[in-house]
């Protein structure tokens, strides 16, 4: 079986792991991330994390953790295939030999092509998601479902192109965010085995790798997913921002710094264990493959 086609399965394996594992903490997040500033005086919607937990459960039930994922689950294959095919075709091309083990900043770059690539599945996928997460936290927006949700976007903000509002966010996260990620989790991982030979490694030491790469992840890139957010949630009709950095300034200003960082622990919370799940379960199928 070619290359190509292991780290296809093998992505597509990985992907789903991570979403079943992470999607209900995502929900949390572009709950916290989506919620109007409150007026001065007045309590947020939500409290916290758990806050949003609890009252998402009271008025959905313990579905609406999930609400939202038929878009990502659509994609989930393409996504992670995409994400691992283009890492492991860059690699191939920086390696001096065949089989030859690339140095942590070559792996650094083979990130930083893969998340250059999938940010054009991420972002009209995440928009969807968005837009049916936020729903219920904003009165603003109201949507039947992902479907619906994509329906009105073709149909009333500029078709194709209103998919990809965000996109210059998404990349600003996906690029630097894949190039921290998959540095960490080599660097990690011949930690653990004391050299570059890295095969010997247990399921224990690969999902604790993957685990932590994902948290090195969201610890570099947050504050760009916060503006990503603000900006595929914002009314098309009657925007309150111009642009990222437009949204960046006003958020900051009316926020303060801790409103770069709303979501900050659901998303950490999900990267651990989504991405520990996601890595074991695409190194476990790739190796099965022979």
């Amino acid at each position: 079986m070619g290359d190509v086609a292991k780290d296809l399965a093998a992505g597509t394996v990985g992907g789903a792991a991570q979403l079943v594992v992470g999607h209900p903490f995502d929900t949390i997040k572009v709950k916290l991330q989506s919620q109007p500033v409150p007026l001065p005086g007045q309590p947020p919607k939500y409290a916290g994390a758990f806050d949003a937990v609890k009252q998402t459960i009271a008025a959905e039930g313990a579905g609406g953790l999930y609400k939202g994922m038929g878009a990502p689950l659509a994609t989930v294959a393409a996504f992670n295939a995409v994400l691992f095919t283009v890492r492991g075709q860059m690699e191939a091309l920086l390696r001096s030999e065949p089989g030859a083990t690339l140095t942590i900043g070559q792996q650094v770059i083979c990130g930083a092509g893969a998340g250059l690539a999938v940010s054009i599945l991420a972002c009209p996928t995440e928009l969807v998601k968005c837009r049916a997460d936020s729903s219920a936290a904003t009165v603003a927006l109201k949507y039947g479902g992902p479907m619906d949700v994509a329906k009105q976007v073709l149909r009333s903000e500029g078709g194709t192109r209103g998919l990809f509002k965000g996109l210059v966010p998404t990349m600003a996260r996906e690029i630097p965010g894949n190039a921290a990620m998959f540095g960490v989790y080599e660097l990690l991982k011949q930690k653990m085995a004391g050299g570059e030979d890295t095969s010997k490694l247990g399921r224990g030491s690969l999902m604790l790798a993957g685990g932590l790469a994902g948290a090195s992840f969201w610890g570099s890139v947050y504050p760009t997913d916060v503006v990503k957010s603000a900006l595929q949630v914002d009314d098309y009709s009657k925007p309150k921002y111009s642009g990222s950095m437009d949204a960046f300034r006003k958020i900051l200003a009316a926020e303060g710094v801790k409103g770069l960082y709303k979501g900050f622990g659901p998303a950490m919370g999900r990267s651990i264990p989504a991405n520990a799940a996601c890595f074991l379960a695409y190194e476990v199928t790739k190796s099965s493959l022979g």
